[in-house]
């Protein structure tokens, strides 16, 4: 495989986007849009003067008919002419993703459900069951406190039935910092009589690593989110390294812990990655928003990790483009990361070839039990 051949490989792979949500159901405004190009919830100037709002001039554009990097006011003028349905068709199918693997916890009236998404894209598509939004439901429904528990075991094992994996986001809620001991029966007990006394958002920690604990007794990936995201979080509180010792505990289970999109601590989910066997990790949400910054962002993330333990995501949410531009940008990154390699002599074809393979791909294939 020449340095030709690979870029070509690349472009032909079939990619298993492994963290993803719905597509927007409804018209974007302006306004809508832009909110959606940016993890802040404040108001601020153009979002499109960011990497992932020139990524979306230089490379959506040419699927509606423009020239790349054409303004923002004519590219939202094009895509205002096309209904949402038809953009999501349109991007969708430009991805080259065969499976998408939905998380369905967040805002779902606001995006496509799973077989909505199938039916726009042409692809398959699995959920992953997001713990904390399960544990909500039964709170909603399960009055008697002393019943939740088994409530919520029954409520899980029913979810996941079909589902591939699970999915906390133990790192908005209270951060990594927590005791890694699984909590007893009774300390679940007084810590929902302690929610349920003031039913506000589901923060308790006992709760949470009680959440983490049953979610890896059960089995399937359990999928946490690392680092970047929304205002909601505290940053410092995300580092992946503060896992260290749950992680050391839950080994014994033997399910696989992945992490996602892990910036600005995505060495450290490599080094994670490196050391322990049931890590993996990915660069979701990352490799889109860093733009033109992907491929260096993505060979930092490969310097410790096992080429195994690497997956592609694009953490899409909303706008069918972001769905598009995480494949896009995944595959000019990780062809000029691996074919640099190569050009400098220290990988062969080969080799790049098949790693690109395994990180698109065969990975999650593996872990989540999929396609093939």
């Amino acid at each position: 495989m020449s340095t030709d051949e690979l870029a070509d490989h690349v472009a032909q792979l079939s990619l298993i986007d492994h963290h993803v949500h719905g597509v927007a159901r409804g018209p974007l405004d302006r306004a809508a849009f832009e909110q959606l190009i940016t993890e802040s919830d404040r108001p601020m100037m153009s979002t499109f003067d960011s990497q992932l709002g020139v990524a979306i001039r230089r490379h959506c554009a040419p699927l509606l008919g423009l020239e790349p990097l054409v303004s923002a006011d004519a590219y939202l003028e094009a895509r205002s002419a096309l209904d949402e349905s038809e953009l999501s068709r349109i991007f969708l199918t430009a991805t080259g993703v065969s499976d998408y693997l939905v998380d369905t916890g967040y805002s779902g009236d606001l995006v496509t459900s799973v077989d909505e998404l199938a039916q726009l894209s042409g692809s398959r598509t699995h959920e992953v069951v997001r713990l904390e939004a399960e544990l909500e439901y039964v709170a909603e429904h399960e009055s008697d406190v002393s019943a939740v528990p088994d409530a919520f075991l029954k409520r899980l094992e029913s979810r996941t039935k079909g589902a591939v994996g699970l999915k906390s986001i133990v790192a908005y809620r209270h951060g990594f910092g927590f005791d890694p001991s699984e909590p007893s029966r009774a300390e679940v007990l007084t810590a929902l009589d302690r929610w349920y006394s003031n039913r506000d958002r589901l923060s308790d920690p006992v709760l949470l690593r009680w959440l983490l604990w049953t979610g890896a007794r059960r089995g399937l990936p359990l999928q946490l989110h690392v680092g970047f995201g929304d205002s909601d979080l505290q940053l410092d509180k995300t580092n992946p390294t503060l896992l260290t010792e749950w992680l050391r505990r839950i080994e014994p289970l033997g399910t696989q812990v992945v992490l996602l999109h892990c910036y600005p601590y995505h060495r450290e989910a490599g080094y994670l990655a490196h050391v322990f066997p049931h890590v993996s990790f990915d660069l979701g949400l990352t490799t889109m928003y860093v733009g033109a910054r992907a491929a260096t962002v993505l060979a930092e993330g490969l310097e410790l990790a096992p080429f195994g333990k690497v997956l592609y995501s694009s953490d899409a949410f909303g706008p069918a483009e972001l769905h598009y531009l995480g494949a896009t940008l995944w595959r000019r990154a990780i062809t000029a990361v691996l074919g640099g390699f190569v050009a400098e002599g220290e990988w062969s074809p080969a080799d790049a070839g098949r790693v690109a393979g395994l990180i698109g791909r065969e990975n999650a294939v593996r872990l989540y039990g999929i396609g093939g």
